[in-house]
């Protein structure tokens, strides 16, 4: 790891707390904080944040945060190592080689990192549903989609530990140690980066390579740990964003953001269940303008299948959905927001071939798909002010498939605000089921004959 001038020794002692240990490391590695922002527990949305001390306008600069302060598997002490044997931590997710460099610097007494690792004190204050026992995620989230996603995240966590992460670590004993970087410590890890990391673009290199090459050595992004930059809390209406320079990276305010306010990044436009899997946490429905809601293509056939009067009417039902089954996946789904469906050429090409007289559908098969033809401008037709319009058998569709995807979830709730008495992930579990309920119940009001 390349290291500039020499800085004086620093004693990260018992006496400070491990924010005041954290920031007075920020100085040594030269992160440069704003007199106008102050780090804090109290007057923020959640366990840490950023309040501004002063009126900021747009475009001011809140923190620089120099590359030698990035974590990641190239700035690691270890990064000889991982980068020697990378082909041997090839993976589905692709994080391995970030976190074989947080399990060493977590755990190294010696870590150059440690001030700030050490606000995480064995991630207590982590909570995403995986952290969850399963009768609790079956009960609170059932119908959001989270306890399937968390089970295919556990069972990928404990693949790749098992088959790539373990026999690493092994193969190098005087740098990790199976006891110490056990798979609880790497799940927590896993957890730590889903809410913590940063993702930064990868741009094409502009030089004679040969384009297979180049296709096949691109990495789409670079995943790092960015002290300072996740202190900061998310809501979708963000005032401030990450900015990737070559020497540094910046938080840069996007509007004004007065004196006593707190300071928000966005990490996307993310959906409540979106954000309750992957950082542990909701926004409160009513304002989470990217909160969205699936329904499974599989209700739409079942919808499909309601009232079939004869054996051969069933049978084109079935020619039908397993003729769609080619185009897309059994598990597909069909994503509404706000505004309508976020998924509306998938939709309207299956409401199509559902709806098909049989005629139509072995001219369908005929020619092996539908011609290109000029249509109507789908999104429009698909969002919230198009939907009264769609002919009555796709409406029906909708409406019967939204009605099915609601009686999915269970009725231990109440209305739409937390009851008193909730627990806070009882709460969390609300907001994500009454803001996919509201979306759908007004998919129903707008599809209903």
């Amino acid at each position: 790891m390349a290291t500039g001038a020499k800085r004086p020794k620093v004693d990260y002692g018992s006496e400070m707390n491990p924010l005041q240990n954290f920031l007075q490391w920020c100085n040594t590695v030269g992160l440069r904080l704003s007199h106008k922002v102050c780090v804090s527990k109290e007057g923020t949305v959640a366990e840490y944040g950023m309040l501004a001390k002063d009126n900021i306008e747009e475009g001011e600069v809140l923190f620089t945060v120099p590359r030698s302060a990035v974590l990641h598997q190239e700035t690691t002490k270890v990064s000889a190592m991982l980068e020697k044997e990378k082909s041997s931590l090839e993976s589905s997710s692709g994080w391995v080689p970030l976190l074989l460099a947080l399990l060493y610097e977590y755990t190294s007494s010696q870590s150059q990192w440690k001030p700030y690792l050490s606000l995480w004190v064995n991630f207590k204050t982590l909570d995403h549903p995986m952290f969850w026992s399963k009768e609790e995620r079956d009960g609170l989230l059932r119908g959001t989609g989270i306890p399937e996603a968390v089970e295919t995240d556990l069972a990928n966590i404990q693949r790749e530990y098992t088959n790539v992460v373990l026999p690493f670590i092994r193969k190098h004993p005087d740098l990790w140690n199976p006891g110490t970087h056990t798979m609880e410590l790497y799940t927590q890890l896993v957890a730590f980066v889903m809410a913590y990391s940063f993702q930064e673009p990868q741009e094409e290199e502009d030089d004679d390579k040969d384009e297979e090459e180049e296709d096949e050595e691109k990495t789409p992004y670079k995943l790092m740990m960015v002290p300072m930059a996740d202190m900061l809390n998310h809501v979708s209406n963000h005032n401030a964003i990450l900015e990737f320079t070559l020497d540094s990276l910046k938080m840069v305010c996007v509007r004004p953001i007065h004196k006593g306010e707190e300071v928000f990044n966005t990490y996307g436009q993310l959906a409540n269940w979106q954000l309750l899997h992957m950082y542990g946490f909701t926004e409160p429905h009513q304002s989470n303008s990217n909160d969205t809601v699936d329904i499974p293509i599989i209700n739409l056939y079942k919808v499909a299948t309601q009232g079939v009067q004869s054996d051969l009417a069933q049978q084109l039902v079935e020619e039908k959905w397993e003729m769609l089954l080619e185009l897309m996946q059994e598990k597909a789904t069909f994503v509404f927001g706000k505004q309508g469906c976020l998924t509306d050429t998938e939709l309207r090409s299956v409401l199509k071939v559902l709806c098909m007289s049989e005629e139509e559908f072995s001219e369908f098969k005929d020619h092996e798909g539908w011609e290109e033809d000029e249509e109507e401008d789908i999104s429009l037709a698909f969002s919230y002010e198009g939907l009264p319009g769609l002919n009555a058998s796709w409406k029906w569709l909708i409406h019967e498939a939204a009605r099915l995807t609601a009686s999915s979830y269970g009725d231990w709730e109440e209305g739409g605000s937390a009851p008193e008495g909730l627990s806070s992930r009882q709460q969390r579990a609300l907001q994500v089921r009454c803001g996919q309920r509201s979306i759908l119940h007004r998919l129903m009001e707008l599809t209903k004959s």
